[in-house]
């Protein structure tokens, strides 16, 4: 087993934990519900630990003296792992007292990431996306609903100043008001650019054109646009609200747009795999990416717990391996290059293992 196919395969199944200590966040956006390690050869990963998923692995990781590793269920030692630990300027406050890893967190190895507004139109209605738990994190109070711009620009600032971000991710919830959504990210990056040119990565559902050209003019150098699966069944039952109000056509156009605007390599769409999606569908949608110019970022879900989605996974590792090799294999062909990116989740690539892939297949 290659490196690409034992990170996929963590990916998939996590881990039990065999240590007593706390290891990472159970809730949140992103890279919840793990912890993030650097793997044997250097590739990071956001190794799931507190999901339905891992409560059933056949790996386990250990930690003897300072060094941590992951064994099979036959106690046989798998790879080395090296935690990457947390960040002093966790611990610091803003200037006006709150801590900052309530303002954003250090995702893999140097991304700093945030949800810039914390609560979403699609929970207000119950339509909200089965997988996502931006408001459980809120609810638990270990965020703020809002960081201020300032707030963040005094993390970034820590961040750049202790040596441990090298780029940014911004999401943010659906607002009813759409431009008062980009208008948050313009304002935001416009005043991270008077200090900073570090890369900026923003993510957000199907906007108009001139949206996407104002966002690239704020100094934003990568844009995810997250169709989640092309599975259509699956998208109405997992994303309601985002199947209700974007159909194919809509992620399509701005998906064009932003590779005109962007450029290729810098436009990436989520498409997560454990569903009870139909493969061939996703592979499908893929390779339509890949002429348009966008990454699929495939990404094995999670199944947070306290979320409804905790109900429903369906993971089938050979089907999903299938995927990648099928996927991955078609990004040379049309020229698309993970490794280009500039910023965010494509750049970090914790959750995936698209770049591993890419390097052996």
């Amino acid at each position: 087993m290659n490196l690409a196919e034992k990170k996929l395969n963590l990916l998939c199944h996590g881990a039990k934990i065999d240590i007593s200590m706390d290891l990472g966040r159970k809730g949140g956006a992103g890279p919840a519900g793990g912890s993030s390690f650097i793997l044997e050869n250097n590739p990071v990963i956001n190794l799931p630990l507190w999901t339905k998923e891992n409560k059933g692995s056949n790996f386990i990781l250990r930690k003897i003296d300072d060094n941590y590793a992951i064994y099979s269920k036959n106690n046989e030692k798998l790879m080395n792992l090296k935690k990457i630990l947390e960040p002093k300027f966790y611990n610091l406050k803003t200037s006006d007292g709150i801590l900052m890893k309530q303002i954003a967190l250090l995702h893999g190895k140097d991304c700093l990431a945030t949800t810039v507004f914390q609560r979403c139109i699609y929970w207000r209605s119950n339509l909200q996306c089965k997988f996502c738990a931006i408001e459980i994190s809120l609810e638990q109070g270990r965020t703020t609903s809002y960081k201020k711009h300032e707030q963040l620009l005094e993390v970034i600032k820590a961040g750049i100043e202790e040596g441990v971000i090298t780029h940014c991710t911004f999401t943010t919830g659906t607002l009813k008001d759409r431009e008062r959504e980009v208008q948050n990210y313009i304002n935001l990056v416009k005043m991270i650019r008077k200090s900073y040119d570090i890369p900026i990565h923003v993510q957000l559902e199907p906007i108009k054109k001139k949206l996407i050209e104002n966002l690239y003019s704020s100094g934003i150098d990568t844009i995810g646009i997250h169709i989640e699966s092309f599975d259509e069944k699956i998208l109405k039952e997992i994303c309601p609200g985002k199947h209700i109000n974007h159909g194919l056509e809509d992620y399509k156009k701005s998906w064009e747009e932003s590779v005109k605007i962007f450029g290729k390599n810098q436009v990436s769409s989520f498409i997560l795999l454990g569903l009870g999606e139909s493969q061939d569908l996703n592979i499908n949608g893929s390779i339509e990416l890949l002429k348009l110019g966008v990454i699929p970022f495939l990404v094995p879900v999670r199944p947070l717990l306290k979320t409804e989605f905790n109900k429903i996974s369906n993971m089938d590792y050979n089907e999903i391996f299938r995927t990648h090799k099928k996927i991955i294999g078609d990004f040379k062909r049309y020229g698309i290059d993970p490794n280009k990116s500039k910023a965010g989740c494509v750049r970090c690539n914790a959750c995936s293992a698209i770049k591993e892939f890419f390097k052996v297949l």
